[in-house]
């Protein structure tokens, strides 16, 4: 609608043009005045009654600004004519609609949308597409990983659902729990073991489709179901089936694999390339197809350990080897022998270029890929080392390689004189050459392959091949020879992968089984070979069918829920066809085999004759030599030549026997009827020929020295060491005798003069050994050596594949069985291995038929959907149950979300299932079982997991609030113990105080009465003194004046009495114990810090040499313990540890010592003793403060990490990586670089994130190790944080819990349940804040010790990821499921070197913190176990996607882990002390006889400079009391005195030129002498020992 508007002069109202558009075609436009205030609505009203419009009906107003562009719908209050004036002047004037700048009017909807008649009408699709676009809705799902959940399902959705997937290069698709595999005929980056890491324990459809993803739900059903799996690869061939086994063997190993377990896992991984090498070739549809069947069976413990594995073989195309189809090549192992052999190779096997060879040639020879083939060459070695195969076999297999291509280049031709029938035979080089590499006689080999021998009843007939029968022989030698040769090579690759202890112990095993069998097959000339795979095919679909269709349809009928059968393509009739007796076609075949005038066209006859009206038979023309089955892939035609004799493809005996009269055991060993005789044999042969080479050693030996009179007399030894040359000589004259005379024997498969050398060098002396030694011998003798007993249990498992075995019943009368009875044998204990497992498939789809890399052909890959019944395949699936539970596995498994009183009945579980509201549809209940669609199965799961979480978190918050309440329970009951008591002792205080204000005012009134009867007294007596007085005043007067006399013998100072004479000889300063009153210059001593680990080791020598009273046995035993302490902080320090701890806190330590082994009658003497201790660490302190003043600070040495690692197996990157050795067993990619990476190379690999990158490459790494650096952080400086970000060169154990342990060793080890108890919850988190701010203001002795360790447990609990890593938590618990102790501690520890280096070293901090509390058992109440409950949780828990009910049963593994890993280290920490002291008491014995020496040396020389003296032992009977120690010091100087006097008198020094004093020290005397000019000071230990009542100077003994 256009409006076109005019102004009026008056510019109050406009005159506006409506054009309506109401229908498709627009109409004439209308005039309409407004005024400025008309709102919308009235234009509105206007245009409609001039237009003649419905006024019933709803308009809207829009303005437009451009032709075609958006149309701003008008509200009915706005106000057009406003929005008018805005436009550009122009544009109010009158212009046409093409301008823009108008306004139109469109009819409402009644639902309030805009009815737009110019439109089309949209699609539900369309209008989706168009509100997703403008966000309404979510975008659209353009591809879908379960092809169950396609909102359309038929054939077209489901390949545009590929098609989509496959551009995307997403090759994986699920149809339910079956997998869809297209091949890309490109290598994809998405192998590599990060992608391993990344499925493993997920459930299955959680991530994008992959193999791992089936191969880990395999083995983690395994484990939890104790059900054997096995895993059925099919598809056609060149889909990708051989590569999808390569990738399943290599998750499935890497699952088990855990750092410790045994080489079965290497032995598997190198087993594939092996066989992949002799057993595939290049076809037209594919580079590497498979032309034999193989089922791996891989064996478990229970704990998902390997234990070993079987390899079955099934049919090998022994028709390849001479003849192929044009575009295909012969076995890959040819080629690799000829391109990549070395020069020495190809001398010693006689090789030519491959296209001299016969077996080799074919159209347009030629080979591109050299390079890449010798390449291959070198990683089939690898392989075959890695299977076990030692460098001699290596050469006997390539030799009899070489010998069958030489084979092929014998020729025949009609012998051109005489009247002889028969052939020759050449070329002559060429029998000469394979007479040499099969060591047979070219005669015998000539006679061979010319001649046939017949036996009849009465005689022996030789008859002459003809020419076609001649080569038939040739060829049919060469496929036995190859067949007998694989065959061998299979068998030593299960004795390789055979763990003895299968044979010796019945240990329980569950095993995942991998079928990788030839795929589906059209060529354009199918004869027997493809008949049997074909059939093999048909075997494999029906085994798909029966369990997809049959079994679960079955299931779904027997427990009556409601089902409509889903029909599919059934193929029965085609196996009935081909197997049924007994006119099946196999059993036809076996009875024109054994026809002697039959042929092939009797086989097509018979064939067309009982088969003629079944329908999958189809009929040919009479005389085209070809039969039509209708597979359930299509129709194949079959070429019926050569059907016989390919069914009975046996060795002649002629040929049989010519290779049993080889010279070499190899040859004889490959065509043997029973390995197990084989070997019997052969070791009776080389014992024999040992026999024979040493007796025919002796004789020539013997005969040499003859004449030869040995000396009677022996020759010293000094004479032997002085004539080493000539014995030397003799030894190898006499060495070189025996090889010599053995050089014509004939030889074994291992040469006797080898073994011969080796003993040669045994006999010899071992001076002479030592000398001639140059190189150590690598020992290429494996251990598993091959034995009769496990080749025999061997060829039990594998008995029926062992096609060789019937090249052997040579002349007995029942005849061997036929090649297809052989195969139906194999394929039938096939079927009953599977049947007896839970399968899991996949589904593998080639991509085109030209082999073009991510080129997807429509049509092919259509063909292939249909006939693999596909579509009903995703019908079934999604219409049927993926989930099944009997009634009891349901209610145990969900047994959190139902009733405590609910039984395992169809009510209960109903109620669950309604109470969570799931669709009806979604789930059905049967007479047993509960059928549950996946959607609902993992909503259930996630439910029991979120439910299992919340009452985890209920029982813990209950938990608290029980800790909470009983601590406030306490608390209150402290308080009122403190009130009572408080209130009971005031009440008592105010009758103390009446008492004693009574007291007070009674003993007044009593001294007051006293006083005035003593007062009245004495003025009694004072009045008669006076009255006396006053009578005798003249006597008075007369004796004043007598004089006075003094005696003048006596001192005036005898006035004070004899006291000050008696202390003359005393010494007034002298005081019983200085040690007891603490000195302030120690405490200033105290606040030194030890940062040396050598200053620790100072003071244990230092402590060591304080001899103590042994009266004080506190003393004594603190001591001692505390440089116990002292030697475990510098003698097993972790790794870059440095002490940080100061002297107070050891000061703390010792107190706490002395303070627990003081009983109750030695409290009063811990001060003392403290005192003591303290006194004697001054005088430590002072002098190592004067070391470090004296001497200039050295550099710290970096101290070696004990974390010892082969620098070729490990390397650590900065970026937190850690970088194992990688043998990269399938093609991967570089992560870095993005290069291929290829099978047997080695490549790095972290443990931590599974990054895989060449070496070259390390270098160039940028990215953090993501495991533990590139998830979300917590924020926090010091908690939450993961540990490689808390360390660093110089902390590397985090700071924080660094200090936390330190105080708790300090001051906490003696505290009861030091772990066990908790701590207040505010002053933890008081402290927790104060910690996260800034550590180094925290005083922790500020708070109790139960909150420091209650926030030690929380700083472990709080890591994103534990000490112990989630990616090594299955690691440890295997470990500790391993049977025997000893492996489960190496294993144990295995993992621990796996840990990154920040977490080794905190663990390895943190046990040896645990050891150090362990120790002091006997008062914290801590035992490992104790310890291992506390502390499994907080540094080995699992990860938070695990199954909280399993969890819940791996806590007690995860306990036991630790207490094994804390007991070995409590173990090794005592014989580590054990070693300290030892070789302390070593060091103090050799510096005694180093002194003792020194004495005796210098006895009689004198030192005017200075002088020695040492008091051994001085034996006193102490008094209990310490007020005769001033006596006793008296004493010891007096005795000094006297034995000094004597000495030095007789060694000249004068008695008054020397003084000597004695002071006491609490329990230790200091004497001190000094004379001449310089005074020396020397410290007598004083030992008292309470066991002698002699005299003291009796038991004086000095030595000066």
């Amino acid at each position: 609608f256009l409006i076109s508007s005019a102004n009026d002069l008056d510019g109050r109202s406009y005159v506006l043009q409506i054009y309506p558009r109401i229908a498709a075609q627009s109409s004439a436009c209308c005039t309409v005045r407004v005024q400025k205030d008309a709102t919308a609505a009235t234009v509105i009203l206007d245009a409609t009654l001039a237009l003649g419009l419905d006024p019933g009906r709803s308009y809207v107003l829009a303005e437009v600004k451009e032709s075609g562009g958006e149309e701003w719908v008008l509200e009915a209050a706005d106000l057009p004519v406003q929005r008018f004036l805005l436009w550009p002047r122009k544009a109010q004037e009158q212009h046409p609609r093409s301008l823009g700048f108008y306004f139109l009017l469109q009819e409402r909807n009644n639902d309030g949308t805009i009815h737009y008649v110019h439109l089309p009408p949209l699609s539900k699709e369309q209008q989706a597409q168009q509100l997703a676009a403008r966000g309404f809705l979510p975008p659209p799902q353009d591809d879908f990983a379960d092809l169950c959940n396609l909102p359309v399902l038929d054939e077209d959705s489901i390949l545009n659902n590929l098609r989509t997937r496959f551009h995307k290069r997403k090759i994986y698709t699920y149809a339910g729990s079956i997998l869809i595999a297209i091949n890309p005929f490109k290598f994809l980056p998405i192998y590599n073991p990060k992608y391993v890491k990344m499925y493993e324990n997920h459930q299955l459809g959680k991530l994008e489709p992959h193999i791992f993803a089936i191969a880990d739900v395999a083995y983690y059903a395994m484990l939890r179901k104790r059900v054997n799996q096995c895993i059925v690869i099919s598809g056609e061939s060149g889909s990708g089936k051989t590569q999808s086994t390569n990738f399943l063997i290599h998750c499935l190993t890497a699952l088990s694999q855990k750092g410790y377990a045994s080489g079965v896992e290497r032995t598997i991984l190198g087993a594939g390339p092996v066989l992949e090498a002799f057993g595939n070739a290049k076809t037209a549809h594919n580079n590497n197809s498979s032309r034999f069947g193989k089922f791996i069976q891989v064996n478990y413990l229970e704990s998902g350990v390997v234990r070993g594995a079987v390899v079955e073989k099934y049919l090998l195309e022994k028709s390849r080897l001479v003849s192929r189809e044009k575009n295909e090549r012969n076995y890959h192992v040819f080629y690799y022998l000829l391109l990549g052999a070395s020069e020495e190779e190809r001398k010693e096997f006689k090789l030519l270029p491959p296209e001299d060879y016969f077996y080799l040639k074919q159209q347009n020879f030629k080979i591109e890929e050299e390079e890449d083939l010798r390449h291959d060459f070198e990683r089939l070695q690898q392989a075959m080392e890695m299977v076990g195969f030692l460098p001699a076999t290596k050469k006997q297999i390539f030799s009899v390689l070489s010998a069958i291509l030489y084979l092929g280049n014998v020729t025949y031709k009609r012998k051109s004189t005489g009247r002889e029938e028969g052939l020759d035979v050449g070329p002559p080089e060429v029998l000469a050459t394979l007479s040499d590499l099969l060591k047979v006689k070219e005669e015998l080999l000539v006679e061979a392959l010319t001649k046939r021998k017949t036996v009849t009843v009465n005689d022996k007939l030789i008859l002459p091949y003809s020419h076609s029968e001649a080569i038939t022989a040739r060829d049919s030698m060469a496929k036995s020879l190859y067949s007998a040769l694989f065959d061998w090579i299979v068998l030593r690759i299960n004795h390789a992968l055979l763990n003895k202890k299968d044979m010796e112990e019945s240990v329980p095993c569950l095993s995942i089984g991998v079928l990788d069998i030839f795929g589906f097959e059209d060529f354009e000339n199918n004869s027997f070979e493809q008949f049997c795979i074909n059939y093999a095919n048909e075997q494999l679909q029906y085994y798909f069918n029966h369990h997809i269709f049959n079994l679960e349809q079955e299931e779904y009928q027997a427990e009556g829920i409601t089902w409509h059968n889903i029909d599919y393509t059934d193929n029965v009739g085609c196996i009935h066809l081909i197997s049924k007796k007994p006119t099946g076609l196999l059993y036809l075949l076996d009875e024109e085999s054994n026809f002697p005038h039959a042929t092939d066209e009797t086989l097509l006859a018979k064939f067309k004759q009982q088969h003629q009206g079944n329908k999958y038979f189809v009929p040919t023309p009479v005389m085209e030599p070809a039969f039509v089955i209708q597979h359930f892939a299509g129709k194949v035609k079959y070429q019926v030549k050569d059907f016989r004799e390919k069914n009975t493809d046996h060795m002649r005996p002629d040929i049989v026997a010519l290779l049993r009269s080889s010279d070499r055991a190899y040859i004889r060993q490959l065509i043997g009827m029973d390995p197990v005789a084989m070997f019997r044999w052969g070791i009776l042969r080389a014992t024999i020929r040992g026999i024979t080479a040493f007796n025919e050693a002796g004789r020539a030996w013997a005969a040499k020295t003859s004449g030869v009179v040995r000396p009677v007399s022996r020759t010293p030894l000094g004479e032997l060491q002085r004539s080493n040359a000539p014995i030397e000589r003799m030894y190898k004259d006499m060495h070189a005798q025996i090889i010599s005379s053995i050089k014509n024997l004939q030889l074994d498969t291992e040469d006797p003069r080898k073994l011969l050398q080796s003993w040669g060098r045994l006999r010899f002396p071992r001076h002479i050994l030592q000398k001639n030694k140059v190189t150590k011998q690598k020992q290429i003798i494996p251990k598993n050596l091959l034995d009769s007993r496990s080749l025999k249990f061997i060829v039990s498992l594998t008995l029926h594949d062992r096609t060789t075995k019937s090249l052997l019943h040579l002349h007995k009368k029942k005849k061997p069985p036929s090649i297809s009875a052989q195969f139906q044998t194999s394929l039938t204990k096939l079927l009953e291995t599977l049947n007896r497992a839970e399968p899991f498939f996949i589904r593998c789809i080639r991509s085109n038929a030209e082999k073009k890399e991510m080129y997807l052909d429509e049509t092919l890959v259509v063909q292939q959907l249909r006939y693999t019944g596909m579509l009903d395949t995703v019908r079934i699936r999604r219409s049927g149950y993926g989930a099944k539970y009997s009634f009891q596995e349901f209610i145990e498994h969900f047994r959190v979300l139902l009733p405590k009183t609910a039984a395992a009945s169809k009510e209960s579980i109903s109620a669950l299932l309604e109470k969570m509201g799931l669709d009806p549809y979604t789930f059905q209940i049967g007479k047993t079982k509960v059928f549950l669609k996946e959607p609902e199965r993992q909503l259930l799961q996630d439910m029991l997991h979120k439910d299992v979480m919340q009452k985890i978190i209920f029982i813990q918050h209950w938990f608290k609030a029980r800790l909470q309440r009983k601590e406030f329970l306490d608390m209150r009951e402290a308080a009122i113990l403190i009130q009572r008591s408080w209130r009971r002792y005031c009440k008592e205080e105010q009758w103390r105080q009446a008492a004693t204000v009574i007291q007070a005012l009674w003993r007044g009134h009593r001294q007051r009465k006293e006083y005035h009867r003593q007062r009245q007294g004495a003025t009694k007596i004072q009045a008669l003194v006076r009255g006396y007085s006053a009578l005798n005043v003249v006597w008075f007067d007369e004796s004043l004046l007598a004089p006075t006399s003094v005696h003048p013998s006596r001192p005036p100072s005898q006035a004070h009495g004899n006291r000050t004479g008696k202390s003359l000889g005393r010494n007034p300063t002298i005081k019983i114990s200085r040690a007891t009153r603490v000195s302030e210059k120690w405490n200033a001593s105290l606040d030194r810090e030890i940062t040396n680990a050598n200053e620790l080791r100072h003071l244990d020598e230092f402590l060591g040499n304080q001899s103590l009273s042994a009266t004080e046995a506190i003393f004594i035993t603190a001591t001692m313990q505390f440089r116990e302490t002292i030697k475990a902080m510098y003698s097993l320090p972790v790794s870059g540890f440095k002490p940080t701890i100061g002297y107070k806190d050891l000061m703390t330590s010792y107190q706490n010592k002395v303070v627990h082994l003081a009983d109750d009658k030695q409290k009063g003497e811990v001060q003392l003793v403290v005192n003591l201790f303290q006194s004697v660490l001054d005088g430590f302190i002072r002098g190592e403060m004067k070391k470090e003043e004296a001497e200039p600070a050295k550099p710290p040495k970096a101290r070696k990490k004990r974390r010892k690692k082969d620098k070729s197996v490990s390397m650590e990157s900065p970026l937190d990586h850690v970088f194992i050795n990688y043998q990269v067993s399938i093609m991967q990619s570089c992560d870095q670089c993005t290069s291929y990476i290829w099978a047997m190379e080695k490549a790095y690999m972290c443990s931590c994130c599974k990054m895989v990158c060449h070496k070259k490459c390390l270098g160039k790494i940028v990215t953090d190790c993501n495991t533990f650096c590139n998830d979300e952080e917590s924020g926090g400086l010091h908690f939450g944080v993961r540990v490689c970000n808390l360390v660093g060169d110089k902390n590397p154990v985090p700071m924080v819990l660094e200090m936390m342990l330190e105080h708790v060793e300090m001051h906490g080890l003696y505290t009861e349940g030091i772990y066990r108890k908790s701590g207040s919850a505010n002053r933890m988190k008081e402290l927790h804040q104060k910690l996260e701010t800034d550590p180094h203001l925290v005083c922790l002795e500020d708070y109790p010790i139960h909150t420091v360790t209650g926030l030690v447990k929380q700083w472990l609990r709080e890591l994103p990821d534990p000490l112990m890593t989630f990616t090594h938590y299955n690691d440890f618990l295997h470990a500790v499921e391993l049977p025997e102790k000893q492996e489960q501690l190496h294993a144990i520890y295995k993992v621990i070197e796996e840990l990154p280096t920040a977490n080794f070293n905190t663990l390895e901090r943190l046990v040896f913190h645990l050891v150090r509390v362990c120790k002091e058992e006997t008062h914290n109440r801590m035992s490992p176990n104790s310890l291992a409950i506390v502390f499994a949780p907080c540094i080995l828990r699992c990860p938070d996607s695990a199954d909280p009910l399993l969890s819940m049963k791996d806590v007690a593994k995860t306990t036991m882990c630790v207490e094994m890993l804390v007991t070995e280290q409590i173990r090794r920490y005592n014989e580590k002390m054990e070693e300290i002291e030892q070789l302390e008491y070593a060091e103090a014995l050799a510096v005694n006889q180093l002194k003792l020496k020194r004495q005796n040396t210098v006895r009689n020389t004198f030192y005017t400079t200075s002088m020695h003296f040492t008091v051994i032992s001085y034996e006193r009977c102490l008094p209990p009391m310490s007020g005769s120690s001033q006596a006793l010091t008296l004493t010891l100087s007096v005795c000094l005195s006297v034995c000094l006097t004597h000495t030095l008198y007789n060694r000249g020094i004068e008695p008054g030129s020397w003084t000597l004093k004695v002071c006491k020290v609490s329990l230790l005397f200091h004497a001190s002498v000094s004379y001449g000019p310089h005074p020396h000071v020397y410290n007598c230990n004083l030992i008292f020992v309470v066991s002698s009542k002699l005299p003291f100077w009796e038991k004086c003994n000095t030595n000066v």
